[in-house]
């Protein structure tokens, strides 16, 4: 399956439910899988700073999760330059993994985060990478 909009495009498996949300300043869409894992995309049209998305998720995440470790992470993604965090953390009785990523699209900032416990982690992993490899970011826009 693939997601399109406003230049932003990726594909995700047919196993994995997607959903849509309209916000304030964009849009936001997750895909589900059939367990805990998930995948999520934002686009915000306003064009936060990239530092500023990257630095909001991990407080956000921090306020739930005190004791959460955290590594800062610089790289290209969809092409782009991006800022964001690979997250650990507990959550019933459990480890999980979270990562974000925050970079600038014609369209708006994006944020994609993804996130798995750790006994689902090795089977998702190379989902994620697929879907991760799959992003892209172009300026044709097109309507869901």
């Amino acid at each position: 399956m693939q997601f399109h909009r406003d230049g932003i495009r990726f594909d995700y498996p047919d196993t994995w439910q997607l959903t849509r949300e309209e916000t304030d300043t964009g849009w936001t869409v997750s895909v589900q899988s059939p367990e805990t894992a998930f995948m999520l995309v934002t686009l915000d049209e306003e064009m936060p700073e990239i530092g500023l998305v990257a630095e909001t998720v991990l407080e956000a995440l921090r306020a739930d999760y005190p004791d959460l470790e955290a590594d800062d992470v610089v790289e290209s993604f969809a092409g782009q330059p991006a800022l964001g965090h690979d997250i650990r953390f507990f959550s019933l009785d459990l480890t999980n993994t979270c990562c974000s990523r925050a970079f600038c699209a014609d369209a708006g900032t994006v944020l994609v985060m993804w996130q798995a416990n750790d006994l689902e982690l090795d089977e998702v992993l190379p989902i994620f990478h697929a879907m991760r490899a799959s992003l892209r970011v172009d300026d044709e826009t097109t309507e869901p």
